[in-house]
């Protein structure tokens, strides 16, 4: 597997934002977890406060803007790309790693290359905690698929950072999705 782009300015962003503690409000935890099954909504609870305010955030960028793809938020092909939004970083709470942690996770790969992700893996203690945060999306849509969630759902958790000639997701979804994923909506 290929590095993905290093992102500083995403990963910057998303770094200071992680700096808080802070779960999302009670009312925009009711929101998300309006959308999503019983399975997805337990997997949801279980990441960290941070994950789950930016998982908010970004589902609230793709909602505020699903006209683009010709939807509104009562179109039941929305519902997907929500959830997607929602959890797309579910697999970092399999990781156990928090802000710092993630950084070095992050470096790691980015110089030792992500090919070593699944050999740090299988070692033990901080280590096999970068190899699995190096995993994390191909963790993520394991969690996803035994929580019964839609195929493209489970599909966008896993390649959220492919370059897009290797989505299997709508181009225009995914497109929409990393847009507010990076910010940029």
């Amino acid at each position: 597997m290929n590095a993905p782009e290093l992102q500083p300015t995403h990963r910057s962003r998303r770094f200071f934002a992680s700096l808080s503690g802070a779960a999302p409000s009670e009312e925009d935890a009711a929101w998300a977890e309006g959308w999503l099954s019983d399975h997805e909504r337990a997997a949801f609870r279980k990441m960290p406060p941070a994950d789950r305010r930016h998982s908010v955030a970004v589902a609230r960028a793709v909602v505020a803007h699903l006209d683009r793809l010709g939807l509104t938020e009562a179109d039941p092909d929305a519902r997907w790309i929500v959830v997607a939004a929602l959890m797309h970083d579910v697999g970092k709470s399999v990781t156990g790693l928090g802000t710092y942690g993630r950084v070095v996770a992050t470096l790691s790969g980015w110089v030792g290359g992500h090919d070593m992700a699944a050999s740090w893996a299988d070692t033990r203690g901080f280590t096999r905690r970068v190899g699995l945060y190096l995993q994390y999306p191909e963790l993520g849509a394991d969690v996803l698929r035994m929580a019964g969630s839609d195929d493209r759902v489970v599909a966008w958790a896993a390649e959220h950072h492919h370059p897009e000639e290797d989505w299997t997701v709508p181009v225009e979804a995914g497109r929409l999705l990393q847009l507010a994923d990076d910010g940029r909506l």
